[in-house]
């Protein structure tokens, strides 16, 4: 959790500098600021992986403004719950969270591959793990393979249009810019990687 806290705190200015090319230029101020209360509010407890992700949920959900705030609340909560009453996190069960974010998203806002939008990290991050998995790879070989899926994703949204959200407004000029929620989206995943990897 706080791994989480400290990469978006990292990447505040960088969030922000992205969102300002085709949104309002507050997303990694809105992300930093949801962050850091969850950081006040962890303080030194030991929580469970479920625990930890639900109040980010929660915190994302009720505290910050934008779009963001519902689609990283509702991301962390599905995964939460997943999580619920397991005494630990393997593969199997990570690839399970990840499908749960997935479709809980898909059911928010209709976003898929394509509309420039955080599902464009989150969707094939989601399906490079799971096939990983599926052929017998280790948690953290397919961790790193949602990773480098993330990171594409995210790349590929550069030459996207906008079809979802605020940007959508702008069309064409939408095209040439990484959409700053597939940004944040892989920076998370890839935060994911790293520390359950570890």
């Amino acid at each position: 959790m706080l791994a989480l806290c400290q990469t978006i705190e990292d990447h505040k200015g960088y969030l922000s500098e992205v969102d300002g090319k085709i949104g309002d230029g507050d997303h990694g101020i809105n992300m930093a600021k949801g962050f850091a209360l969850v950081k006040e509010r962890l303080g030194d407890k030991e929580v469970s992986l479920s625990e930890g992700l639900g109040l980010i949920g929660k915190t994302l959900m009720t505290e910050i403004g934008g779009s963001m705030g519902p689609i990283y609340g509702t991301l962390f909560i599905q995964m939460s719950l997943k999580a619920k009453d397991k005494p630990e996190t393997d593969a199997r069960l990570f690839g399970e969270m990840l499908r749960a974010a997935r479709e809980g998203l898909h059911d928010l806002g209709g976003a898929t591959v394509g509309d420039k939008t955080i599902m464009d990290t989150l969707i094939p991050a989601q399906e490079a793990y799971q096939t990983s998995v599926e052929q017998g790879a280790s948690l953290p070989e397919a961790l790193q393979k949602m990773a480098e899926a993330a990171e594409e994703g995210k790349e590929s949204t550069r030459d996207l249009v906008a079809k979802i959200g605020r940007a959508s407004r702008l069309g064409e000029r939408s095209r040439g810019v990484v959409d700053a929620g597939a940004t944040s989206g892989a920076l998370i995943l890839q935060t994911f990687a790293r520390t359950l990897s570890s």
